[in-house]
């Protein structure tokens, strides 16, 4: 059987932290289950963790919210980290004093953090794989010619030079 697979996402703009700081921690998280997640957060020593945790929390409570409202079933224990991005948010431009009167412009950069977790789909692992062995099927067709024509070409060379 399988089921639509329903998304549950939660949003923190404007974190005073660069994005690819913020990717370090979300790449920790990507494509694990929710508690493992967590755990994964709250033994990380990045400064982002707390936050990305919260982040993560508040997503979960978002899917407890919609299925109590909807009547949807979600059971927590099946959600994943579906998605989790940084983004460039504006940046904010600074100056610091230089010698002989003159500044330097630097940039303290922000971002916008997006976590979606997900219900793991029931029966649907199957389909995967089935695709997938469908395209080495046919990428070993296509290479199959190719090493044929190789033999061929080195057969007349020999003749030519023979």
């Amino acid at each position: 059987m399988n089921f639509a697979e329903r998304e549950y996402r939660a949003e923190a703009r404007f974190q005073r932290v660069s994005p690819q700081k913020a990717r370090l921690v979300l790449d920790l998280i990507k494509g694990q289950q929710v508690e493992h997640a967590m755990n994964t957060l709250l033994f990380t020593k990045k400064g982002i963790a707390p936050a990305i945790g919260k982040l993560l929390r508040s997503a979960i409570e978002n899917a407890n919210y919609v299925s109590q409202e909807k009547g949807n079933d979600v059971d927590v224990d099946q959600l994943y980290v579906k998605r989790a991005i940084a983004n460039d948010a504006p940046r904010m431009k600074r100056i610091r004093p230089a010698p002989m009167g003159r500044a330097y412009r630097y940039q303290r950069r922000m971002a916008h953090i997006e976590i979606a977790v997900a219900e793991r789909l029931r029966g649907g692992a199957n389909g995967a794989a089935a695709v997938v062995g469908e395209e080495t099927r046919t990428t070993a067709k296509r290479r199959a010619p190719k090493k044929a024509a190789k033999k061929k070409s080195a057969s007349k060379k020999a003749t030519a030079k023979g």
